[in-house]
């Protein structure tokens, strides 16, 4: 990312950028500064933008042969394309001689390095990874964005939002602006305003539920189902959020047998610092076997499903039932 700031300080640009990774806030943002550097703010002649994996490769490279008009750069951008997994072949080999005036920004959230088109832009360009941002990174950001706005967020109002919304950016940004809005004649963000204004993401609710399995709150573990698909989320989608659930608990139990701390659980299960504890204490109510049961369970369920032998959302109805009874 400091090597985009830095070409866009310098006006020395590349050629050819990749954005991508996981991280659509970031890929989004560096995107728009590199055209907005590139081109002019009122220049549509020369900028052209492609989306989606059906593109005219053909048809793109003759685009990136066309002088720009009255301009220094033809600017193109190619988003979601898919070409850096199969189908750039064509493309690399147009790339290692590029027309001098056209510039590319490729914006991809899934690539493979072993590509032919990945390589040529590694070396004739940039190729720069967008990865989910780390908790001390995003609390730094979001406290930038407090800050703009003359107001200050609490340490615990801050472990509340992440809590809540995740490490998604563009979540964290729409969920701030409205926290933002309700608090507007107040200086400090707290705990309570977070609790009322920020939507608690589905993975929470996910927790929650396996905190009442584990509980044996089968009564509380079965609304948190109801609740889930009264919010229009799938059976399967549901499924497949317990599963991952599971697989964290276990992974995190093992962890914690092995003797890691906190933070380096967290590093291996991707997991924030913050919540590890809490993962650890709901780890703590199952054994090693049940959690691998559970698991299997699931992956059975889903096979049942699939194979048309059972309905999904009562599939996952007796999932429930059977390890909160």
């Amino acid at each position: 990312m400091q090597s985009i700031l830095r070409d866009i300080k310098e006006q020395d640009f590349k050629q050819i950028y990749l954005l991508y990774g996981v991280e659509d806030y970031l890929r989004k943002q560096y995107r728009d500064k590199l055209k907005q550097a590139l081109l002019a703010p009122d220049d549509t002649m020369n900028y052209q933008y492609y989306d989606g994996k059906d593109i005219n490769v053909g048809a793109v490279i003759d685009q990136a042969e066309t002088m720009p008009f009255f301009a220094d750069r033809r600017v193109i951008v190619i988003e979601n394309s898919e070409l850096f997994k199969h189908g750039g072949e064509q493309l690399a080999e147009y790339l290692v001689n590029p027309s001098e005036t056209t510039y590319f920004i490729f914006v991809e959230s899934e690539i493979d390095k072993r590509s032919k088109l990945f390589k040529t832009v590694r070396d004739k360009g940039r190729a720069i990874e967008f990865a989910l941002q780390d908790e001390g990174t995003l609390k730094r950001w979001i406290r930038g964005l407090v800050a703009k706005e003359e107001k200050h967020i609490s340490e615990e109002a801050l472990n509340t939002m992440l809590e809540k919304t995740g490490n998604d950016m563009e979540n964290i940004r729409r969920e701030l602006e409205k926290l933002i809005c309700y608090c507007l004649d107040k200086d400090e963000i707290g705990k309570e305003d977070v609790n009322i204004i920020c939507i608690t993401r589905i993975s929470n609710r996910i927790f929650d539920m396996i905190n009442a399995i584990a509980n044996k709150q089968q009564k509380t573990a079965l609304k948190l189902y109801y609740d889930l698909l009264e919010l229009k989320e799938p059976p399967m989608r549901i499924l497949f959020l317990i599963t991952r659930q599971f697989n964290l608990l276990l992974q995190t139990k093992e962890l914690k047998q092995k003797g890691f701390d906190n933070k380096r659980i967290g590093e291996k299960t991707g997991l924030h610092s913050f919540i590890v504890g809490k993962y650890i204490t709901q780890a703590s109510k199952f054994t090693t076997k049940a959690l691998k049961e559970a698991l299997n369970d699931c992956v059975e369920a889903d096979e049942s499903v699939k194979m048309g032998r059972m309905a999904d959302k009562m599939t996952v109805e007796l999932l429930i039932v059977k390890y909160s009874a």
